[in-house]
């Protein structure tokens, strides 16, 4: 497993430079014309990209690692089972804290918040105590939220309520974050195989090296983002962000009456999510297919580990070559819309499901108890990477035209519930095999746990399917510029 960890990932390195070449020489007027000049933009857009790309760092650098970390304390899987249902807990709890915080504390002091938060999770790493590491969990559940929501707030409110750019500008900047964000992903894989394991610190290193990457973000929100609010004086107190330290004399009431408005906001924006999930067939569908994906995605974060160590793999280096799937399957999205394929995200969704469906019903086999086949294994787990990569930007561009952008935080919200309810219930469903069969393969609760999420990605596919019956003659629900009667 070792050399074929190191030759799948140059063979998936250059199968993603080849799909990068032929994408950028089949669209290269598209490229174009996404690339906004604008000095001011481009300043705003570096500042912000400086800020979030070392948070994102930081979170991949804890990726390759964790379970490992886990069993280097010499916990039982069952245990580090309970371990993961936290994080996802924390996840539920929280979800609608990381939607209130930055209208309630401001945008600026959320991003502070996860950058304690998130350090303060790696640094329970170094514990062996049970609790202690339960309480990373929960830590890193809250920082995850606070990921997905504060940084994206900041900006958004900054490009368009302070900045006034045009809102058809913001995708350019989340769009070359997700570019970096892969290549991030990959090299997080490789830095953390470098000082875990070619440098022998152990499991933990990662989670330490994580610390800088957090304290540097913290910085330049801190420093940089502070200097662009003061730099828009007007914009102060729209945004709640002035000085962190100190305020005025009637802060206080202020500050009350502003957590108070917050507050109603967004519930009634919870309230008017779900009303749009109830009221539109298409939005329930679309949130009925996320969960089901997603959900599985968590639990096969769980278990690729598990299902792999045995056989000796360098776990960075496996991790890297499953960000490079996801990166070629994300290519190969892009290549599939182009204008010389003109495939539907409709039709690249239900291939996405197809292809995860495919890589658990391998994976039923490959784990069978008593006769693991570890290649077989890899090869399912790069072959639901490479469908990840195709999901993320067709499910995106579906909610896009689906839900209302006044009305997505809220409908995403609702969406997120049931996805990290099914995925802690499938990890307590494992902890339950494991407790009471002796643990691991060998007792078949992995291969039960894959058989089960093969079946979740049959009920995702008829979701998939009833959406296009549904969406036939929807044009909202296809790419401009294609034509045909009877198709999305």
């Amino acid at each position: 497993m070792f050399v074929t960890a190191y030759l799948a990932l140059v063979v998936l390195a250059g199968l993603c430079i080849g799909l990068e070449l032929a994408s950028r020489r089949l669209s290269p007027q598209q490229a174009a014309t996404t690339t906004v000049a604008n000095p001011a933009f481009c300043r705003f857009q570096s500042l912000f990209l400086r800020g979030y790309l070392l948070a994102l760092w930081a979170d991949w650098l804890q990726g390759p690692y964790l379970y490992k970390l886990y069993r280097h304390y010499s916990f039982l899987e069952s245990q580090i089972a309970i371990l993961y249902v936290c994080g996802l807990a924390s996840c539920v709890l929280f979800a609608p804290v990381a939607g209130w915080l930055p209208q309630a504390l401001g945008r600026r002091r959320t991003c502070l918040i996860f950058c304690l938060a998130y350090s303060a999770c790696c640094f329970t790493k170094l514990s062996r105590d049970y609790f202690v590491l339960i309480l990373g969990r929960v830590l890193g559940g809250l920082s995850t939220s606070l990921l997905t929501t504060s940084f994206e707030s900041w900006y958004i409110h900054r490009h368009v309520d302070v900045h006034d750019f045009p809102k058809e500008w913001i995708p350019a900047t989340f769009g070359k974050a997700a570019n970096w964000n892969h290549g991030l992903a990959v090299c997080a894989g490789l830095v953390a195989n470098l000082f875990a394991e070619w440098l022998d610190l152990g499991p933990v290193a990662p989670f330490l090296l994580a610390i800088p990457a957090l304290a540097g973000c913290g910085w330049v929100v801190l420093t940089d983002w502070g200097q662009e609010e003061k730099s828009e004086g007007a914009a102060e107190g729209r945004d709640k962000n002035g000085p962190l330290l100190g305020g005025a004399p009637h802060a206080g009431l202020s500050s009350a009456g502003g957590r108070s408005s917050a507050r109603a906001r967004f519930w009634r924006s919870c309230l008017e999510g779900l009303r749009c999930l109830l009221s539109d067939r298409r939005v329930l569908l679309l949130g009925g297919v996320q969960a089901l994906f997603e959900s599985v995605l968590y639990i096969f974060v769980f278990l690729w580990t598990p299902v792999l160590d045995p056989h000796g793999p360098p776990l960075g280096i496996v991790f890297s070559c499953l960000m490079a799937a996801g990166l070629a399957g994300s290519i190969l999205f892009r290549l599939a819309t182009s204008t010389r394929y003109r495939l539907q995200p409709a039709h690249l969704l239900c291939l996405a499901v197809l292809l995860a469906f495919f890589s658990f019903f391998m994976l039923t086999f490959s784990t069978a108890p008593g006769q693991p086949r570890p290649h077989e294994s890899l090869l399912a787990f790069l072959l639901l990477e490479l469908a990840c990569g195709l999901y993320f930007p067709a499910v995106s561009f579906l909610q896009g035209r689906v839900i209302p952008v006044e009305l997505r935080a809220g409908v995403l919200a609702w969406f997120r519930l049931p996805l990290h309810l099914l995925a802690c219930l499938g990890l307590l469903a494992l902890h339950g095999e494991v407790s009471g069969t002796g643990g691991g393969e060998a007792g078949g609760g992995t291969r039960h746990m894959f058989a089960g999420c093969a079946g979740m990605m049959l009920a995702a596919l008829l979701a998939v399917v009833s959406l296009f019956t549904l969406g036939r003659n929807d044009a909202n629900l296809r790419l401009e510029g294609t034509r045909g009667e009877g198709e999305i």
